[in-house]
């Protein structure tokens, strides 16, 4: 894990193609380009958001005492010229597993997930009056984001890791990856989490002793309910999430159903 760890954090993080053509789109028009209309778009892909933070968070100003989490602070902070300069949407994740076309569908998949996850993490975190909702949507955005750098720059390891789940369906993920990489995804994202100072709301998702508190439960959740309708709304374990968001929202079950599934939360608020 030292040599993966090594690596990233000094490799050049891929960028969704979607963000790349919308950054281009907004630098075009004056009218359009500003902090928040590119925050919104950066704040939809998880690899041009830790690729963001990271960046920041590597040449921090000597009186900034506190870690950013805001991603439209840090487009403030920096500016947008050197926005553009130093953090060119590139490359594009797309073309660099351009050869592996199962993996960059796993990739898009685990992507649309977090993407999903983040927006119901942040409208639930307004519904609950969080002050930090923002790091609440970020930390729902980069849960998995260890998972999403191996598929970019390790797709055949993470590739035989899925085979060896579909050929025995009692594998657990951890022992599979364990087996093939020598280390766990969540260790793994722990691990760069610490390195690159990442919202510290990502390490407490990893804390058995957070685990009861509000934003924690409602990131996981967030997770699970994405995780459990990626395929649609007849998932077996779905009644149970309805429960649980339910009583983190306190609200009846049967309106959070209704409510996730007919009015699913969008990013035009942010």
């Amino acid at each position: 894990m030292e040599a993966w760890l090594a690596f990233l954090g000094q490799a050049d993080i891929p960028v969704l193609k979607h963000t790349a053509r919308e950054l281009e789109r907004l630098r075009a028009d004056e009218a359009l380009l500003n902090a928040r209309s590119i925050a919104n778009v950066l704040t939809d892909d998880p690899l041009m958001t830790v690729k963001l933070l990271r960046y920041m968070q590597t040449h921090k100003h000597r009186n900034q005492t506190y870690e950013l989490v805001d991603v439209k602070e840090a487009l403030l902070m920096m500016g947008l010229d050197a926005f553009f300069r130093e953090v060119p949407a590139m490359p594009v994740a797309e073309g660099m597993l351009d050869g592996h076309i199962e993996a960059l569908a796993q990739l898009l998949h685990t992507v649309r997930r977090a993407q999903r996850s983040a927006h119901y993490a942040f409208d639930w975190a307004l519904r609950l009056h969080d002050l930090h909702a923002e790091e609440v949507h970020v930390s729902a955005l980069l849960y998995h984001v260890s998972e999403m750098l191996m598929w970019c720059f390790n797709p055949g390891q993470m590739l035989e890791i899925q085979k060896r789940q579909e050929a025995d369906p009692t594998l657990r993920s951890a022992d599979a990856q364990k087996q093939v990489l020598g280390f766990t995804g969540m260790e793994l994202q722990r691990q760069l989490t610490i390195e690159w100072r990442l919202p510290e709301l990502l390490l407490n998702l990893m804390d058995p002793a957070q685990e009861n508190t509000t934003r924690v439960r409602n990131v996981k959740l967030a997770a699970n309910l994405a995780r459990h309708s990626a395929q649609g709304w007849d998932n077996d374990a779905l009644p149970d999430d309805y429960r649980e968001i339910a009583a983190l929202l306190r609200m009846e079950p049967d309106r959070v159903r209704v409510m996730v599934k007919e009015a699913p939360p969008s990013v035009a608020h942010r």
